[in-house]
């Protein structure tokens, strides 16, 4: 299905010389997706030969079957058939409009059939460009993890993580931020992806004598292991390294059960240089990504000024 559509797009978007009639039988493909040729006679009200002939035209005889149906360039099995129409058209209509290839789409559609992602959920990740973010953070999870556990942790990363859900002012410290994750846990969660569950903020490790309180704690169904999440409001440092392995140590010592796999490390920050973050997990033995943010939305600085107390609500309604 969508290599027919998106042969009919390139065609659209690249032949200024189609006519009127053309166009309206293309346009009528991407509407309604693949169908027979009657279909489109019956409802531009269009003769077949007219139809078949320009389509032999634009998209190339190989897509037209003997018995009068749009084919497919793919040979797909029933089954991935199946699965595509259960996905509603008004998905399949977000898809076409912003992917710019069928690899693109099918991770897309890959991506709802996994998660029963609603209309909405797919289309905040088609504008935040998951497609090219899923998989992106710079790890040792090759070298660390058994090569069954390696991919899959991969694939549970992003590079940037987009944080535009918070509602935030533009010159926020750390606190703010971390904040501001917890009071939109669920879109943080979201974010994140399938299979992460919030544990805790700031969970107390007992260390010997020492306490230590990690930023953020999650567990993640999918690789059955913790996850220690570190959010640092500024450039990565190595040293960040170091503070994250002693938290992901103590998890391992003193949460993961024998069912668990060994606990992974996520540092997200403001920016990295790449080269510097890759060169640094070179010297850990321990499952880590590094990854980083993006937040360009903010909300004005007098935002909360401008909001009344409870005070000042409770003292009106006695007036």
């Amino acid at each position: 299905m969508f290599s027919v559509i998106f042969s009919v797009k390139t065609v659209i978007k690249n032949d200024t010389k189609i006519t009127e009639k053309e166009k309206q039988i293309l346009t009528f493909i991407i509407n309604n997706g693949p169908s027979k040729v009657i279909e489109i006679s019956n409802a531009l009200s269009f003769s077949i030969t007219t139809i078949k002939n320009i389509l032999y035209k634009l998209v190339g005889d190989d897509l037209i079957s003997s018995s009068g149906t749009i084919k497919d360039k793919v040979q797909i099995l029933p089954q991935v058939v199946a699965q595509l129409f259960s996905i509603p058209w008004g998905h399949h209509r977000y898809i076409i409009d912003k992917c710019k290839d069928v690899e693109e789409a099918l991770f897309f559609v890959n991506k709802i059939l996994e998660n029963n992602w609603s209309r909405d959920v797919l289309l905040n990740f088609l504008d935040t460009n998951l497609y090219k973010r899923e998989g992106k953070a710079i790890t040792n999870f090759k070298e660390q993890l058994p090569e069954e556990k390696s991919d899959l942790a991969q694939q549970i990363t992003k590079d940037p993580y987009n944080f535009d859900f918070l509602a935030i002012r533009q010159k926020y410290d750390e606190k703010e931020l971390k904040d501001a994750l917890i009071d939109n846990i669920q879109k943080f969660l979201l974010e994140l992806g399938s299979g992460f569950a919030f544990v805790g903020r700031e969970t107390r490790l007992l260390v010997g004598e020492t306490e230590l309180y990690n930023d953020l704690l999650f567990y993640n169904i999918r690789m059955h292991a913790y996850v220690v999440i570190e959010v640092k409001n500024r450039k990565f440092k190595p040293e960040d390294l170091g503070q994250l392995g002693a938290y992901v140590s103590s998890v391992n010592h003193l949460l993961k059960g024998e069912n668990d796999n060994d606990t992974i490390g996520l540092l997200i920050c403001k920016d990295k240089d790449e080269i510097v973050a890759k060169y640094s997990l070179e010297n850990y033995n321990i499952p880590i990504g590094v990854s980083s943010f993006e937040l360009e939305h903010f909300i004005p600085e007098n935002f909360k000024g401008s909001l009344p107390t409870i005070e000042e609500i409770e003292n009106e309604l006695k007036d």
